[in-house]
């Protein structure tokens, strides 16, 4: 009995806890680390903002509005993400060693040549299907281009200004790409395997679970709808395509990363819900039916964006085709490769 009770939440197999004891206190962790570190940080910008000069400190009681301003200025937005990102970093470095005993590029970091073409591929992926969504909104005359180069400070250095969303973006690429995919996503494939399903079905129903959980995520956003929600998870299942196909993140990661990155601050549209930050290469002004466009929340919470990512998915699946000769799961998401005990003979699922 104490032995059937345990089983609930240890492997005896694998020697390890169980899949969903292992996303939970991962997640926990990154959630703890997140509100500590990021209440440490607000206290460190506020007495900066005081010691210069910028908010008296007399001002702080009340002062809602200039805190807010303070804290969404691009290069805080860009330090918190830096944070957020080394926070992701570290935690999922410390549940693969202790909670799922692996190594940290088993979560879809094993660098080759290959790694980096895929990384590529992905980086042009993202960037021409968010070009397509604005060619083809300009054409019909959903957008109009109002200026170009404009930075969010007045006389602002644009090369200087730029790189605050480039950065921020690369490390919401990575970040996201290994918490929900590299992580979440391969933990549950391991649970599910050899339950009901076999590595493929393990790996698909993971993927539907994990773009829930990725959509629900965003559910905070400014002008959130639930088309918006919907359509955030289908782009889990987008973003998750490169990495149930290859095993590996390079090619999530440059998707994501110039998906945002051309979404917001090349031309100029909402990036879920969030205006562009610092610096635009294109400002423009938006029109036309808000189930289309995706109106205030962006290209990903209407048809458009939802149009880009079956596009995508169609060419994702020619990429791994033409690279790897054929298209297939990469079934070593579901499987666990760990040490085998050599006393205890009972067997049970991940």
């Amino acid at each position: 009995m104490e032995t059937s009770i345990l089983s609930f939440f240890w492997n005896y197999k694998d020697r390890r806890l169980r899949a969903l004891w292992r996303i939970l206190i991962q997640g926990s962790v990154w959630f703890g680390l997140q509100i500590g570190v990021g209440v440490v940080l607000a206290v460190i910008i506020l007495v900066a903002a005081v010691v210069t000069g910028w908010m008296p400190a007399q001002e702080i009681p009340g002062s809602s509005d200039r805190i807010m301003d303070l804290m969404s200025r691009p290069d805080i937005v860009m330090i918190l993400e830096i944070a957020t990102f080394l926070i992701t970093f570290g935690s999922v470095w410390l549940a693969g060693r202790i909670l799922d005993r692996r190594k940290f590029t088993d979560f879809g970091f094993h660098l080759s040549a290959r790694w980096w073409r895929d990384l590529g591929f992905g980086l042009l992926l993202g960037a021409v299907l968010m070009a397509g969504i604005f060619l083809f909104e300009a054409a019909v005359g959903w957008v109009t281009v109002e200026s170009t180069m404009v930075t969010s400070e007045s006389g602002g250095f644009f090369p200087l200004a730029i790189l605050a969303p480039a950065i921020l973006f690369l490390c919401v690429g990575i970040s996201e790409e290994l918490s929900s995919r590299g992580y979440q996503l391969k933990n549950m494939a391991e649970g599910m395997m050899g339950t009901r399903f076999g590595a493929a079905g393990a790996i698909l129903a993971a993927t539907v679970f994990s773009s829930i959980i990725f959509g629900f995520l965003h559910a905070a956003n400014p002008n959130i709808t639930w088309i918006s929600i919907l359509n955030l998870m289908a782009a889990g299942v987008f973003l998750a395509l490169g990495y149930i196909l290859t095993g590996e993140l390079a090619l999530p990661i440059g998707l994501h990363i110039t998906w945002n990155f051309f979404q917001g601050n090349v031309f100029g549209f909402p990036v879920s819900g969030l205006n562009p930050l610092a610096a635009q290469f294109i400002v423009v002004r938006q029109s036309g039916p808000g189930w289309m466009t995706g109106g205030p929340f962006g290209p990903e919470g209407g048809l458009i964006g939802l149009g880009a990512m079956l596009l995508g998915s169609l060419l994702i699946l020619l990429w791994v085709r033409v690279t790897r000769g054929k298209i297939s799961l990469a079934k070593t998401l579901a499987e666990y490769h760990g040490k085998e005990p050599t006393t205890v003979k009972e067997t049970s699922n991940s």
